[in-house]
């Protein structure tokens, strides 16, 4: 069973190194260099400016749909950090912002959401299931669960063939009652494979509340039943959810099997553009959690350790603000997928009976200009 230095059973436990106030706990504190701090807040924040901007853009139906991370941005951005560019992706809805860390282009990922000619996937997911293998980054599923045994599934493959990735697999706290989280964390445990399974507890899946979901003491403590070590982590500390993700992810690429993250946190928004959140939770229990504000705690250590200031955080949100402007007008401009993309990625090599189809369309009528 995993145990802090202090003895403290880390299921059980809440394992922290940012104080309320933004200073860190020396006994934890990761020593990160000022510049990875700096890099990890702008992209949390990011995160924040860009999904707060997707939301108006819902709202003014210039897009259909959109799921947000408000709250919930140290678990991506942490776990994007203390993971290798090789490492696999299995995320749910709040964690595609992982793809941005690593790279990807900003006006190809929010491609996906208006499904244009400039979106990887073609047009053909719902929004916010941002997906692209020069990423290592899979698609989710809007059904819940299924990425969890894919993830072991492809840390399986990975021990099978002698590479060195891991698979990280994510999961909300409603996951956890599906069958496909206890068959994932019954074979990662039985086949020591190279996976992270981290579970972003924000309290609600949707309107249902965790207490409805387990009578367990904490999700954590689950890991116990199926062999695997469990760690509870404040999933509104970067720091601490950093720590805790690198800890694993070396423990499973050096050959010690996977390892079950619980991430304590909350979702400030709604569910998703689709959701009204009023409906089922109190006003003062968001106000509770605003004041754990993941982005806030970070910077005010950046404060602490004068890495930042007023006017520093001021131009990075302006230059956020204008890298999103220019992603979004680019992105408005681009048209629909061409139709030919329809018999793309079907088969590694297209079959008579769907090459004469694509011909057969390619000689049918067009729908008339601005259709």
């Amino acid at each position: 069973m995993q145990t802090s230095g202090e003895g403290v059973e880390l299921d059980l436990g809440l394992y922290r190194v940012l104080r309320d106030d933004g200073s860190a706990d020396p006994r934890t504190d990761p020593a990160l260099p000022k510049p990875t701090l700096l890099r990890m807040y702008r992209e949390m924040r990011k995160m924040r400016v860009l999904e707060t901007r997707m939301v108006g853009l819902q709202r003014q139906g210039r897009v259909g749909f959109y799921g947000t991370c408000t709250g919930q941005e140290a678990t991506p951005i942490a776990t994007a950090l203390a993971t290798d560019e090789k490492d696999w992706i299995f995320p749910a809805l709040r964690e595609s912002a992982i793809m941005l860390v690593r790279g990807f282009p900003l006006d190809r990922y929010l491609a996906q959401v208006f499904g244009n000619d400039l979106d990887v996937l073609k047009g053909r997911n719902m929004p916010s299931h941002m997906a692209a293998r020069s990423v290592n980054q899979v698609s989710w599923s809007s059904c819940i669960g299924p990425q969890i045994p894919q993830a072991v599934g492809a840390a399986w493959a990975a021990k099978l063939k002698g590479d060195a990735s891991v698979a990280v697999g994510f999961m909300g706290d409603g996951a956890t009652s599906q069958p496909d989280f206890h068959n994932a964390m019954n074979f990662a445990a039985v086949f020591r494979v190279p996976c992270v399974l981290i579970c972003q507890n924000n309290h609600w899946s949707i309107s249902v509340p965790t207490a409805r979901q387990t009578a367990s003491k904490t999700l954590a403590v689950k890991a116990r039943a199926y062999g695997l070590p469990g760690v509870r982590v404040d999933g509104n500390d970067a720091l601490a959810v950093y720590r805790v993700v690198k800890d694993a992810v070396e423990r499973a690429r050096a050959g010690g099997g996977a390892t079950f993250i619980e991430s304590f946190t909350y979702r400030m928004g709604a569910h998703s553009t689709s959701d009204d959140p009023t409906r089922y939770r109190s006003e003062e229990e968001v106000k509770r959690w605003a004041a754990k504000d993941p982005v806030d705690r970070l910077r005010r250590h950046l404060e602490l350790v004068g890495a930042l200031d007023a006017a520093g955080a001021e131009l990075v949100d302006a230059e956020l603000n204008e890298e999103i402007s220019r992603a979004i007008e680019i992105v408005e401009k681009r048209p629909p997928p061409a139709l030919d993309t329809l018999f793309d990625d079907v088969y590694q090599e297209l079959p008579w009976h769907l090459a004469e189809q694509r011909e057969e369309m390619r000689r049918g009528p067009r729908a008339p200009s601005g259709h």
